[in-house]
């Protein structure tokens, strides 16, 4: 199966301290590139984020968000600093003395240290993300999955569009022989020259050669069939695949060179034609 470097997931994590929200999402490079947005109080987690993705994807630029949301019933009762609270009235009491001034007990609980909030339990908040995260992992791989499906039937629609046209040429050469001897024949007759038939063979074996593109449409089969061997063996197959696009176009151009009739020609344009799309494809196969 192969995988397509685009897609995206998203997982919701609850539990009694909150709600974690993990988003991912790729696009195609040419290489793995990462990229982690979280919370500060998360940051920590980043390298065991990093290194789930490069266990389990090869390629694409992956971008990763985590959201968190804090649940205010799960923190802890308020509690007060009481040896702080009775220095800081102590000390408003003498400024107060001084300037004749009132003591706000709303100032005093403002300081700070004089209210603490008992802190959540980063720790098993981690393991229950991570948790999800493996689960996002999952999720987020099926999407390629699901895509890469898409992309391989397309490629496979246009690698037997290109058999098709490769039969088309192959049938066309008997008829493009008999036309290159009628013309060298009539071009004889028309310079009144004596045709000896060994230089006539010659030439028209010379000629042969020099249109011949057997070869290419061979390439062309045989590129087809190990294109095909590649998409069967699935797994991280984009460069082996772009290779083969670059072999295709390879012979492709060869075989517009040696175009001498217009069937030849068109058949040549649509198999430029068809090999772009496959190759425009290929760009998002991990």
């Amino acid at each position: 199966m192969i995988h397509s470097m685009t897609a995206y997931a998203r997982r919701e994590v609850k539990g009694d301290w909150g709600t974690g929200v993990w988003e991912i999402r790729s696009v195609n490079q040419r290489y793995l590139e990462t990229f982690i947005r979280a919370p500060e109080q998360f940051r920590g987690m980043e390298p065991v984020v990093r290194e789930r993705l490069r266990k389990h994807l090869q390629r694409g630029k992956v971008e990763v968000y985590l959201k968190f949301t804090a649940n205010p019933a799960h923190v802890g009762e308020l509690s007060i600093n009481e040896t702080l609270a009775e220095q800081l009235i102590n000390s408003a009491k003498w400024v107060q003395k001084h300037s004749q001034g009132d003591i706000n007990p709303v100032d005093i609980l403002r300081w700070p240290g004089v209210m603490e909030a008992q802190e959540i339990d980063l720790d098993s908040v981690n393991t229950e993300l991570l948790a999800g995260f493996n689960e996002l992992i999952e999720d987020f791989k099926a999407a390629r999955a699901s895509e890469g499906e898409n992309l391989e039937a397309m490629i496979t629609t246009r690698l037997e569009a290109i058999v098709e046209q490769v039969a088309i040429v192959e049938s066309h050469m008997p008829e493009v022989s008999k036309w290159q001897r009628e013309k060298l024949t009539t071009k004889l007759e028309e310079l009144k020259a004596e045709i000896d038939e060994n230089r006539l063979e010659q030439e028209l074996i010379y000629l042969a050669q020099k249109q011949d593109v057997a070869e290419e449409l061979d390439r062309l089969k045989s590129h087809v069939k190990e294109t095909h061997k590649i998409l069967k063996k699935g797994g991280a197959c984009g460069r082996r695949l772009d290779f083969m696009m670059q072999e295709f176009n390879r012979e492709s151009n060869t075989l517009a060179s040696k175009s001498i009739n217009t069937e030849i020609t068109n058949a040549a344009v649509e198999l430029k034609v068809l090999i772009e799309q496959m190759r425009e494809q290929i760009q998002n196969i991990e």
